[in-house]
């Protein structure tokens, strides 16, 4: 069971909200901050600490400001894509290069914020009649930043299934899945039927074109100062399909596992009522932040002290900081109802 700390207020860790002499938490110094912290209840009387959040309803670029150079280990965000989407209080509809001037001048302060062993996960989407988006964002911001990784967050996919039925167990005796050369028996007589069945998996918003194919996938850009940080890329892996390249290449280790690569598969969660559910135009998954996340290095050894989205929506990268035991959290959101929800969906999720 958790709890969250008054507005404006913290308890110290190990520390009893009673145990005060006035039984008043002590105030902390707030600017337009509203900073409060997620505590897990160890007994009746002691509260341990979890994740310290800072979620303020502010500009970004006015947020950052007074924040100390090279403090933040990650940045995980997701800004307007100035495609005309329907915000509550922003418009989505500037001219192209009003937009990439303004997205060079807060990226200008994650840059100045950003440690130098620091990550910048950044989320943008394009249509497809303004396919070129993503890529000036790219340009845009290289005088700032290397672009370490481009990694394709897949939304939906259609998947042409093989239904293989063979007398033989060994795997490589598929003649479909064996790469030429490699067939440890290539004069095994095989006995094998291939079905063939399409499925669709994930969510997508359909167009009515016809010029124009459903797009299905956005992409996540990863920056670095240096293009030199080191990543924890296991944490993040999955088996090997083939077990058999456990033992045949020496990297693995004798470890079933292997890297993820730069395609993940996140499907958005099926809902009933976007208006209920995901009150905003544009949101990225939680578990694409905590791929993130996890990416960069291990939040709960200690790599990861400080976290930031410049753009914080109804809080996703939030939720996905506590969950991956981040120390600090600090966002900005201009829009109070999105930060309100924001604030709720975090207490929902420790009660």
């Amino acid at each position: 069971m958790y709890t969250l700390g008054k507005p404006g207020y913290a308890v110290a860790a190990g520390v009893s909200p009673a145990s005060s002499s006035n039984s008043q938490p002590t105030r902390l110094p707030l600017q337009t901050a509203a900073i409060f912290c997620l505590y897990e209840l160890v007994n009746s009387a002691t509260f341990h600490f979890v994740t310290k959040f800072e979620l303020r309803h502010e500009d970004c670029i006015e947020g950052m400001s007074p924040l100390a150079d090279e403090s933040v280990d990650v940045v995980v965000t997701s800004p307007p894509y100035n495609l005309g989407i329907t915000y509550g209080k922003y418009s989505d509809r500037q001219d192209r290069q009003s937009y990439l001037r303004w997205c060079h001048e807060w990226a200008e302060q994650v840059r100045r914020i950003l440690k130098p062993t620091g990550s910048f996960f950044l989320n943008i989407g394009a249509a497809p009649s303004n396919p070129m988006l993503p890529h000036e964002m790219v340009i845009e911001l290289r005088d700032l930043f290397v672009l370490q990784n481009t990694i394709h967050w897949i939304k939906s996919i259609a998947i042409d299934t093989l239904l293989e039925k063979t007398e033989m167990s060994d795997p490589h005796l598929n003649p479909l899945s064996v790469p030429p050369g490699r067939d440890p028996n290539p004069g095994a007589k095989r006995r094998v039927r291939v079905e063939s069945t399409t499925r669709s998996y994930g969510h997508f918003k359909p167009i009515s074109s016809k010029r124009f194919v459903n797009d299905c996938h956005e992409y996540v850009f990863h920056f670095t100062k240096t293009g030199r940080v080191e990543l924890d890329r296991l944490s993040i892996g999955v088996p090997y399909q083939d077990k058999s390249n456990i033992a045949r290449w020496s990297h693995t280790r004798g470890s079933d596992l292997r890297c993820r690569g730069n395609t993940w598969f996140i499907p958005y969660r099926t809902i009933q009522s976007r208006a209920k559910e995901r009150p905003h135009p544009a949101t990225f998954p939680v578990q694409l932040a905590e791929l993130c996340i996890k990416l960069h290095g291990p939040a709960g050894a200690g790599r990861i002290q400080t976290m930031l989205d410049p753009f914080l929506g109804i809080g996703n990268s939030a939720v996905a900081a506590q969950r991956c035991s981040v120390k600090r959290f600090i966002g900005f959101e201009i829009d109070e109802s999105y930060l309100t929800e924001a604030k709720r969906r975090l207490a929902l999720r420790n009660q």
